[in-house]
């Protein structure tokens, strides 16, 4: 699977703006990239284990609200951040 690393993330993935991982759900895709990247799951994911509120991840251009949300090779995947400030 392709990841897409949105710009205000790829500091912690080395600058790639795109990864190959795998896994059959987004929590296991992302422990993978954890595994590589350290520190870069916790920049997706809260305390509680949820996908932090301005984190939004797509499958294959569809929203996904769950770390248990199913994958499949082949799958695109986006990880996109709000930004704020003022």
């Amino acid at each position: 699977m392709n990841v897409h690393i949105p710009t205000p993330l790829r500091s912690y993935t080395r600058k790639e703006s795109v990864i190959e991982a795998g896994g059959g759900t987004v929590g296991e895709m992302l422990a993978e990239i954890e595994r590589r990247y350290p520190g870069f799951r916790f920049r997706i994911i809260d305390e509680q284990d949820a996908i932090r509120e301005h984190i939004k991840i797509f499958i294959n251009g569809k929203p996904v609200n769950s770390l248990s949300a199913p994958l499949q090779a082949g799958d695109t995947i986006h990880i996109m951040c709000a930004l704020s400030g003022g």
